[in-house]
């Protein structure tokens, strides 16, 4: 294999004169080359480890967050036992994600909570409704709109959908049965490693957000 030990040894062997006798004769020479090829095999799986960690597609380990830190700061964070290709396909989704627009406010909020998101503009007949307009008639949902509110919108995000912590119920409830004790637990948030916290969709939203608009967000369960 190109690099290893014995592919050192091979190209030093190659540029010996022919008067160094052949390999089987000189047992001397080949522990001194193979010395100098372990060496050289070690300094080149150095080269090739530094080589993969200069481009994003193959960048291993914590170089992979030292990427992430250099274009998303601490926005980006790998998450508890992420391996290198999902933290990797994270990066690449972020770098190329589309801002300061509307869909791209929503895609993000998909993307975190696996929830659509509810997005009213005032401005926007298409949020409001307006006098002959398909959206507006008795007993039809909708949004009060304003011409007094430019540059501004109305977002409900919505936390992901949980599944608790298996086996442990709430207060009060019993999760025995017959032949089976109840489980009892104290649970922390620690016990939900990597769950998309308020904090983690409120800077979703500020990063997507268009300059110069103003944001009035909630968040739902």
């Amino acid at each position: 294999m190109t690099g290893d030990q014995q592919d050192v040894y091979r190209r030093l062997r190659g540029y010996l004169p022919p008067w160094f006798g052949d390999e089987a004769d000189t047992p001397i020479i080949n522990g001194l080359l193979n010395g100098l090829a372990y060496a050289g095999a070690y300094v080149y799986s150095l080269y090739a480890y530094a080589k993969l960690q200069t481009r994003i597609l193959t960048a291993t380990d914590g170089w992979l967050d030292m990427i992430a830190a250099d274009f998303f700061g601490s926005a980006l964070l790998r998450t508890a036992n992420q391996s290198d290709a999902s933290f990797r396909a994270r990066i690449i989704l972020s770098l190329f994600r589309e801002r300061a627009t509307r869909n791209g406010m929503i895609k993000v909020l998909e993307d975190l909570t696996g929830r659509t998101p509810k997005i009213i503009e005032p401005t926007r007949p298409a949020d409001t409704g307006a006098y002959g307009g398909p959206l507006i008639g008795y007993g039809v949902a909708g949004a009060y709109g304003s011409l007094l509110m430019p540059f501004q919108c109305f977002v409900i995000a919505y936390r992901p959908l949980g599944t608790g912590i298996p086996n442990v119920a709430g207060y009060g409830i019993s999760t025995g049965g017959y032949g089976q004790p109840s489980q009892a637990d104290y649970a922390s948030m620690a016990s939900i490693q990597g769950a998309v916290t308020d904090a983690d969709i409120y800077a979703a939203i500020e990063a997507t957000r268009p300059v110069g608009t103003t944001v009035w967000a909630a968040i739902q369960s």
